[in-house]
């Protein structure tokens, strides 16, 4: 994230409009709710983590036992059963 000067794109009368409430300070503004992209819609992590969980599904379909996809993966056995849980709740 790069700071831009409030001065630089703000007219004057609103930049000391927000000096009466922050002066000198950092703000941070959000994006409008409409303007806001999906958790992993920047990478392929999400489709990489799809993959990877319907591995280790599979694989425990197949007969690994959960301390094995612990160390398979490098996951908690709570994760492991949480992925398990999710998958099979959606087949």
């Amino acid at each position: 994230m790069s700071y831009i000067k409030a001065n630089n794109i703000l007219p004057d009368e609103l930049v000391e409009l927000i000096q009466e409430y922050i002066d000198g300070e950092y703000i941070y503004i959000p994006k409008k709710e409409s303007n806001k992209k999906s958790w992993g819609s920047n990478t392929s992590t999400k489709q990489e983590l799809k993959y990877r969980n319907d591995n280790i599904y599979s694989d425990y379909v197949n007969g690994f036992k959960m301390d094995e996809l612990t160390a398979k993966y490098f996951l908690s056995i709570k994760s492991i059963q949480r992925i398990i849980y999710d998958k099979r709740k959606s087949v």
